[in-house]
């Protein structure tokens, strides 16, 4: 096929970076899952088939699908392949059913939602969209035929993808209500993507080991890293923890494993016992939460070679800021400077621009900043408000401060400050202070619910005793910050994504 058929070599639309990825390299490696590999000509042919399957279905251009599968081949060859057909895709969660499936079908107004073959769709009620179960793999591995993706009539016709139009909603956690979706452009998705990469700088001769759900944008975006660098992307699962990881590591002789922190709490617990040898990786990064600085140093300790890159970022703009490697042992606390082409800067209470030091809300400009939130205007418009120049703001609620080299340092977001005993305190500041006390494995601060209540330390660890860990933190910080209240508990939960479920969290503090 002609290399011009393969896509341009700029993509301007996301399945033109997987084209182009086929086209300097098909027989390379680019996905492996539960002992299959795909190189990236098969990924392509396989999201050619994903295209074609689409459209008989009735997918198009502007409508929604919802991909509620496993991890694996198949969400990534259809991710593509809604691309291709013009169609925005959201990868939902496993555990995502019921009523909270209900919500995000009917939300997303999508046309098809796409289930595992075997079973019947994970929906409590029928809604007005089209079940389509995927049978097996089968159906994406069999050979498309060169002229079966359509892209050429469509171009002609003008009714291919733009690189202004949607390709991605992700939904949040709904914390403060229902779950809202942020909604990515190809645009904006393609220069994320870029913009970061050109920070983590994956190369050919990676192999990125992804125990992170495609659900999650962090772990998705380990598809498009992956491409524009024609590294080797193992797909994992959130069971990889413990010597199941690093089994797997072995195994697929990873050079870059991203995380969040409680992958690498389990990481750094585990190497000790099980040795390094055999263990390759060059490269860790970490976003979603802030990772605690003694689990990094028994990793370094145990890893001497590996180098760390850690990041800061929202759905709402992929990425905020991105460390140089090892840059937070010269800069403790820091999380990054804004991605090239961005801007970050922080505003106090009037919106006012501040100076380096002085802490206020963390505002973000920049290409990577997403479209808005899908039928929110009335949010969109508080989030994303207009600036001058041609991209708009994004108000983070997240605070924090800027250093004169221009270093974002995150002190807590808006949910996360409260008050106790007339002070404003950072839950994110407790927490940091609480992982420091010897013993403290994890921890996470449940604010007041209400007035007159107070906040609670929440500690996983096997051998504390709450008042040995409020009185260690007295050594930490300032009286005043610390909670009356510490539950210790084996271990803290999580959501699908690794992150602490502070919902859980707070019915078992309230059980107690």
């Amino acid at each position: 096929m002609p290399a011009a058929d393969l896509g341009s070599a700029s993509p301007s639309v996301l399945h033109e970076l997987l084209d182009a990825a086929a086209r300097r390299h098909p027989s390379r490696p680019a996905l492996t899952h539960a002992g299959r590999t795909w190189d990236y000509a098969r990924l392509r042919a396989a999201s050619l088939r994903a295209a074609a399957w689409l459209r008989e279905r009735g997918a198009g251009r502007g409508d929604r699908v919802l991909l509620a599968l496993p991890p694996g081949l198949a969400t990534a060859a259809l991710v593509y392949g809604c691309s291709r057909v013009g169609a925005a895709f959201c990868v939902l969660h496993e555990q995502v059913h019921g009523p909270a499936l209900a919500h995000v079908r009917e939300d997303s107004e999508a046309v098809l939602l796409v289930t595992a073959g075997d079973g019947p769709p994970p929906l409590d009620a029928p809604l007005n969209a089209l079940d389509a179960p995927l049978d097996a793999l089968d159906v994406l591995e069999e050979e498309a035929p060169e002229a079966g993706d359509g892209a050429g009539e469509e171009r002609a016709r003008g009714a291919g993808p733009l690189s202004v139009d949607p390709v991605c909603l992700i939904y949040t956690s709904g914390s403060t209500g229902p779950p809202k979706a942020v909604v990515s452009t190809h645009a904006q998705l393609l220069f994320a993507a870029r913009a970061i990469h050109g920070e983590l700088a994956y190369t050919r001769d990676d192999v990125v080991y992804c125990a992170l759900p495609l659900s999650f944008d962090y772990g998705l975006y380990q598809l498009f890293l992956s491409a524009l660098a024609g590294a080797h992307l193992w797909l994992g699962s959130a069971s990889d923890v413990g010597p199941v990881l690093v089994k797997n590591l072995r195994r697929s002789g990873a050079t870059v494993l991203p995380v969040v922190p409680s992958l690498a709490q389990g990481l750094a617990r585990m190497l000790p016992r099980y040795g390094t040898d055999g263990i390759r990786l060059r490269l860790l990064t970490n976003t979603g939460s802030a990772m605690p600085p003694g689990v990094l140093a028994e990793l370094r300790a145990a890893l001497p070679r590996m180098r760390v890159q850690l990041m800061f970022g929202l759905t709402e703009c992929k990425r905020v800021a991105v460390m140089p490697p090892d840059e937070d042992l010269r800069r403790p606390g820091a999380c990054g400077r804004a991605l090239p082409g961005t801007e970050v800067f922080v505003v106090d209470d009037r919106g006012r621009r501040v100076g380096p030091g002085t802490v206020g809300e963390i505002v973000v400009r920049g290409p990577h900043v997403m479209a808005g939130y899908w039928r929110r205007p009335e949010q969109t418009a508080e989030r994303f408000p207009r600036a001058e120049g041609l991209f708009p703001e994004l108000r983070t609620g997240d605070y924090g401060h800027l250093d004169e080299d221009g270093y974002l340092y995150f002190s807590g977001r808006r949910d996360d400050l409260y008050k106790q005993r007339g002070f404003r305190v950072s839950a994110e500041e407790v927490e940091t202070a609480a992982r420091r006390v010897p013993g403290v494995r994890g921890a996470a601060v449940l604010p007041p619910a209400g007035d007159g209540e107070e906040a609670v330390l929440c500690v996983a660890g096997s051998s504390l005793r709450p008042g040995e860990v409020l009185a260690a933190l007295k050594r930490e910080i300032e009286p005043y910050k610390i909670p009356a209240r510490c539950l210790v508990i084996p271990e803290l939960p999580l959501t699908g994504h690794g992150k602490t479920d502070r919902k859980a969290l707070r019915a078992i503090a309230a059980e107690s």
